[in-house]
């Protein structure tokens, strides 16, 4: 039986991933303070999660065009790197200045790859297998790394899914329509085919850029 969302509606949807289908079960400055502390360095959880967003915004997208492979990978581990060291930095301190190990930034970057760390929302799991059930083609397009691959596939959404986008192999991020058109691509479907459902301005902005209709939802 189809959803009440899509009746009548798209062939695909296209769907973001984080703050949409999955998300952290604790906050990331939880994280980044436990790994720190093994690494010696004491940080306040509520200020990395302070930090984080603005720390973010700043940055350049997480996208590597031309690359693929282990340079891709390389590149995506740097990109990471960076903002953790910005983020340690900018909760002010003793933390200001110092510099931090190159190997707290990598075991940062793999700890985040481990999918006891995330979970799928609850209202997530059922739609989805409603809709693979009646024949909607699903796919998901994220800002994110290739790590995504490995998390859908342990947190049991893989299966479901025909495509994932990552914008570091994409070549452009969100609010960039490319990462769409590479989906739409790939699917073989036109705009007016698909739907995108996301949690960010750059959701709607990338979507509506490429013809596509976006379905924002807002968590809390």
């Amino acid at each position: 039986m189809r959803h009440p969302l899509i009746t009548g509606a798209p062939a695909a949807l296209l769907l973001d991933a984080m703050g949409t289908l999955i998300g952290l079960r604790s906050s990331v400055g939880h994280t980044y303070a436990d790994v720190a502390r093994q690494h010696g360095v004491i940080v306040d959880p509520a200020a990395i999660d302070r930090a984080l967003p603005a720390v973010l915004r700043l940055a350049p997208p997480l996208a590597f065009p031309g690359l693929e492979g282990s340079e891709l990978l390389a590149a995506e581990r740097q990109w990471w790197a960076r903002r953790i060291e910005d983020t340690f930095h900018a909760t002010g301190g003793n933390l200001a200045e110092i510099e931090l190990a190159p190997e707290l930034a990598l075991e940062l970057f793999d700890r985040f790859a481990e999918p006891d760390l995330w979970q799928v929302y609850p209202d997530v799991i059922g739609p989805m297998r409603s809709w693979h059930r009646a024949g909607l083609r699903l796919a998901v397009v994220s800002n994110f790394d290739q790590r995504l691959h490995g998390l859908l596939e342990a947190l049991g959404l893989a299966d479901l899914l025909e495509l994932v986008v990552v914008s570091s192999a994409a070549g452009a991020a969100k609010p960039s329509p490319k990462p769409f058109q590479l989906a739409l691509d790939s699917l073989g479907i036109r705009p007016d085919q698909a739907w995108h459902v996301g949690d960010s301005p750059e959701d709607v902005e990338g979507a509506r850029a490429a013809g596509i209709t976006c379905l924002r939802i807002q968590r809390h």
